[in-house]
């Protein structure tokens, strides 16, 4: 009797052990990406465990295919290992079955063209002119009758506000919206306002500053700013450039602010403050707006700065362009970074990835990083500001770009996918404009 007790608790044990395995199958496939991206001439590698298998549509038998060792069937083994290998461009439609009859779910596969960037890594000077005006503070206003007054607040605008429009007149800078008040003097004026990718119109009633006896709206304004960061790549066939990694955001308020146009410029690291727990350090360097410039900021995103480079040979002529890697090719462990922490020199580094994010749509922190080279380390202690868009390179493909530090860890960081950065430069080739869309 105690020995079938003991067979039974073996079954049971097993059945679980199976409906445990076997849920997690079922939750890679429902989480799977809705398309995965392969580089045409590249293959890639899917492990499905039985009873589930993995099957192309006949329309797509021109755009991707099985390998000899992976055709299309049901295994009575516990895993089946397909190698998908792209033929031509374009959208494949895959589907997974389960007992290789009744259909679970369809993925695409997007087929490209490999694409080849020139890597970056110098130390730029960016300035960047908003769009409007950006509202970082509103105030009250003493009026020339002795009462207090706050007309933008009450008119609704709001601190990370921008201010692109006064009565039809488009706003050029902070000078500019004083301008347009004391022309308009007393009057109600029409406010446009974005905020938060939204736009919507108000109406204020300036008043009249006793101290200046100039017309206000009771707000402090930005109207541009300027830095070092670090340029990622130069795409020689279109001109386009991407640097930084993540967004230039006001420093007071943390809002991205709107690039209505700017500059990069070469620069030249003069010193560096250390980075150390909880205290990011920092490049400082100099740079001459009218010197040197290298292109015209076009777009401030999450991802970084974009736009178009004037003359290739200021800064690319001597460098070669290397293969761009998707986040499937990228391998935890050994990479290099390329950085400009000393004068004008760019310099390879030796890191470590720690940890890799499967991403289907853009973001910022796509990859954990750790500086190992003791070089660097013994110079800025490991990622400080003023680095950040550094490429990441492994096995000879750019990968990414070094975006944020760690505070209580200098050495360590994140870094986003250079295929995501490609994507918001407008160079990298996608055959489906709604990519993981509703994901």
């Amino acid at each position: 009797m105690q020995k079938m007790s003991s067979y039974k608790k073996l079954i049971y044990f097993t059945l679980l052990l199976i409906i445990l395995v076997y849920s997690i199958q079922v939750l890679n496939i429902v989480r799977f990406p809705s398309q995965i991206d392969i580089i045409k001439g590249d293959s890639r590698n899917l492990n499905i465990f039985f009873p589930f298998s993995l099957e192309i549509m006949e329309e797509s038998n021109e755009i991707v295919k099985f390998n000899d060792d992976s055709r299309d069937r049901l295994s009575i083994g516990l895993r089946n290992s397909y190698s998908l290998e792209p033929t031509n461009n374009g959208i494949a439609n895959l589907k997974f079955k389960f007992l290789g009859i009744f259909s679970v779910r369809n993925i695409k596969v997007n087929v490209v063209n490999q694409t080849y960037v020139v890597p970056g890594g110098e130390a730029i000077g960016v300035k960047l002119n908003t769009k409007g005006v950006l509202v970082v503070a509103t105030s009250e206003i003493l009026g020339v009758d002795d009462k207090t007054y706050n007309p933008a607040k009450n008119a609704g605008i709001k601190v990370g506000d921008s201010i692109t429009m006064i009565d039809g007149i488009k706003i050029k800078d902070a000078d500019h919206v004083i301008q347009i008040l004391n022309n308009i003097k007393s009057n109600k004026v029409k406010i446009e306002v974005e905020r938060n990718n939204a736009s919507f119109t108000t109406e204020v009633l300036p008043v009249k500053s006793k101290q200046d006896n100039s017309y206000r709206l009771g707000i402090w304004v930005r109207d541009k700013t300027a830095g070092i960061g670090t340029l990622t790549f130069y795409e020689p066939n279109t001109k386009k450039f991407g640097a930084l990694g993540h967004a230039i955001t006001d420093v007071d308020t943390g809002t991205l602010m709107k690039a209505e146009n700017g500059e990069i410029m070469k620069a030249k690291v003069s010193s560096i403050e250390q980075g150390k727990k909880g205290s990011p350090g920092e490049l400082r360097g100099m740079f001459f707006e009218t010197d040197d410039v290298l292109g015209k900021i076009e777009n401030n995103t999450a991802f970084g700065i974009y736009g178009t480079i004037y003359d290739e040979n200021k800064m690319f002529k001597q460098k070669k362009a290397l293969p761009i890697g998707l986040q499937s090719e990228i391998r935890l462990g050994k990479a290099h970074i390329l950085a400009n922490v000393e004068g004008d020199k760019v310099t390879e580094y030796e890191i470590e990835i720690l940890k890799l994010e499967k991403q289907i749509v853009p973001q910022s922190k796509s990859m954990v990083i750790k500086i190992t080279d003791e070089r660097l380390k013994n110079k800025t202690g490991g990622i400080v500001q003023g680095m950040s868009g550094s490429p990441i390179i492994q096995n000879g493909k750019i990968i990414g770009a070094v975006t944020h530090v760690f505070v209580n860890d200098p050495t360590k960081g994140y870094g986003i996918y250079i295929e995501w950065m490609l994507r918001e430069a407008g160079v990298y080739t996608n055959n489906n404009s709604d990519f993981a869309e509703g994901q």
